[in-house]
């Protein structure tokens, strides 16, 4: 039996079937994804171990990799699992109901879609801090340094994750040119793997830069709709924050350099000069 095409072309039932069979395959992957999509966490917002997030979701991304970008054979090495589990606390923010778009991110991190955190918009997570009840407004304050701390405890050794990460891509490199008897397809793995290295860093600095500017626009609005003394603590935390992330735009991951607030060149000036002092204690929510 033979259908005819729109183009004129005639193709046997033998072939139409497994394209039919393909697109209702990927249609209840995608209703699968959907459904699941929230990579679980552990402490301190790092990944924790999931057959569905680690195994299959993968498996089913990069199989659709392969049709657009380079995809290395290579296992991970523990330097690559550590900066993966490490970084993710960044790329999503669970604490705020989705916020930096967690199902979008976990798409994105198993290679289903195409990387698409270049369209978030920085108002997002002051939305929902706005939209979250406090019995008192200043509690607002400490709800968004208390982010931004967390974020400061984190990333030292973030950084130093992916720092080691491109000393194995640097080994790796040496190790292909001086040795001999290699897999035929070493050097076309070796230069994926570097890929998806360099994409996976290059989505963490977008995050850290998209988070500080989120927190910015926030303690903005805040400072509009709600001021109160306690935004000039926030402003010290997101000082410190601003230095991180542009070190991350730097990709200065390996000097080791730690810059505390009230050390070397502030990066941005101070929103405030003086303001009436506030010495209300408030329970947080």
């Amino acid at each position: 039996m033979t259908v005819s095409t729109r183009l004129g072309v005639v193709a046997s039932a033998s072939e139409i079937l497994p394209r039919a069979l393909r697109v209702i395959g990927t249609a209840l992957i995608a209703g699968l994804v959907v459904a699941c999509a929230a990579r679980p966490v552990g402490d301190f917002g790092r990944a924790r171990p999931s057959v569905l997030h680690d195994d299959v979701l993968p498996a089913v991304g990069t199989f659709m990799a392969r049709q657009r970008e380079p995809v290395s054979n290579f296992n991970q090495t523990d330097q690559e699992r550590e900066m993966h589990d490490r970084t993710w606390r960044f790329l999503v923010a669970a604490q705020a109901k989705d916020w930096m778009f967690d199902t979008q991110a976990e798409m994105q991190r198993t290679r289903i879609s195409r990387p698409k955190d270049f369209t978030f918009k920085t108002d997002r997570y002051y939305a929902w801090l706005k939209r979250e009840y406090y019995q008192s407004s200043r509690v607002r304050y400490a709800t968004l340094e208390r982010h931004i701390l967390a974020d400061l405890d984190t990333l030292p050794t973030t950084f130093a994750s992916i720092c080691a990460v491109l000393e194995v891509d640097r080994n790796r490199e040496v190790a292909l040119q001086s040795l001999t008897n290699l897999d035929p397809n070493a050097a076309a793995d070796v230069a994926a793997r570097r890929f998806e290295n360099t994409h996976h860093i290059e989505w963490f600095v977008r995050a850290v830069n998209y988070r500080h500017d989120s927190y910015s626009y926030a303690l903005d609005n805040l400072l509009v709709e709600t001021p109160h003394e306690q935004s000039i603590g926030v402003d010290r935390s997101l000082q410190q924050l601003k230095i991180w992330a542009d070190r991350a735009s730097r990709y200065d991951f390996c000097s080791g350099a730690v810059v505390a607030y009230g050390q070397g060149t502030v990066t941005i000036p101070s929103r405030f000069q003086t303001m009436v002092h506030d010495t209300e204690v408030v329970v947080q929510k």
